[in-house]
């Protein structure tokens, strides 16, 4: 059984999440054949958090010289053939109805499950799966989504051959949440109260603003929205005054949106690895160190907000809060109090 616990333990206990599923992702990595992939366009299917990990899973994938596309079901269903060549189905859970149906419908291409164990109904679908091991969450996704980049992290270094230590990720994580706790509490009270926040990013960084966003409306429950940095200078910034906030996550363009807008009075938070950029009125600036891998730098990123949404839940009132709105028809097993 993967535990259901509060938000803020589930993102206490990151760096122990992630340090055991780093070894559990190496050991079945060894034993999995991932021949069938090999000069394929690849589709990585999800939905809710998984949708998110998968955006960053198909930029690495692109960078890493792999054609791939992230895909929603919505845009599978009745069109699998059409998608890709090979799928990665994403599901912590492994019991996401909508997954499991496009899976079956693309029953003739070579598909993998990324999940987090290896006893559910979409991992039987599949044939194959890298179990993350990430271990309990809460429903607000934290040790599920990290677990999920870091899988497709090792994954796609399999695929492509890339040299990376992802040994050094947990002690990196440790060190954000340590260090960036204090800069996280200040955001936190700058933002606490905004009747809305968009968060900015491009790259990986637009798949952690639209997890983000999740993550503020779940455990906070104040509308939040995702947006692509570029796509965000052409308009959707209008709305923004001393009522809303920003959270831009980068180290280009983003410095600048945070920058301008703090100085027309919108409360913002900076999540950056430059080293140049102090905090002023309505910014407060939260530094996270670089491994130099796409994948394992949008873990810091991830794991810097959840310690913000964290602070903004418990000063709401909202600790340990679960799901208002249950559906009945999303998942293969029913809603369970205690397990994820």
């Amino acid at each position: 059984m993967q535990q259901r616990i509060g938000y803020r333990q589930a993102v206490a206990r990151q760096t122990e999440s992630l340090e055991i599923g780093r070894a559990s992702v190496a050991a079945a990595l060894k034993g999995l054949d991932l021949s069938a992939f090999a000069g394929k366009t690849i589709g990585l299917a999800g939905i809710g958090a998984s949708y998110q990990a998968a955006l960053a899973g198909a930029l690495y994938l692109r960078a890493s010289g792999i054609r791939a596309f992230a895909y929603t079901p919505t845009d599978l269903y009745g069109r699998t053939d059409e998608a890709a060549d090979a799928f990665i189905a994403l599901s912590a859970s492994g019991q996401s109805r909508e997954i499991c149906d496009v899976m079956r419908e693309a029953s003739a291409s070579p598909r993998l499950a990324v999940c987090r164990g290896s006893d559910n109904p979409l991992a039987d679908l599949t044939g194959a799966v890298l179990a993350t091991d990430s271990g309990a969450d809460n429903g607000a996704s934290s040790t599920g989504y990290t677990g999920t980049l870091l899988a497709l992290g090792m994954l796609i270094d399999r695929f492509a051959g890339n040299g990376f230590d992802w040994t050094r990720l947990p002690g990196a994580v440790a060190n954000v949440l340590s260090g960036a706790q204090q800069a996280a509490g200040q955001a936190a009270r700058l933002l606490q109260g905004r009747t809305s926040i968009d968060i900015v990013g491009a790259g990986v960084g637009f798949a952690n603003a639209g997890e983000a966003a999740m993550l503020i409306r779940e455990a906070v429950r104040v509308p939040a929205s995702g947006w692509d940095t570029l796509n965000y200078l052409h308009g959707p910034m209008e709305s923004q005054d001393v009522a809303t906030g920003v959270i831009a996550i980068g180290d280009g363009r983003e410095v600048k949106i945070a920058q301008d807008m703090a100085g027309f009075g919108c409360p913002c938070a900076l999540v950056t690895r430059r080293t140049d950029v102090a905090d002023a009125e309505s910014l407060v600036v939260i530094s996270i160190p670089t491994l130099g891998n796409a994948m394992a730098d949008a873990i810091l990123e991830i794991i810097a907000i959840q310690l913000v949404a964290g602070d903004m839940q418990d000063a709401a009132g909202l600790t340990d809060i679960t799901f208002r709105y249950r559906q009945t028809d999303t998942k293969l097993k029913p809603w369970s109090p205690t397990e994820v």
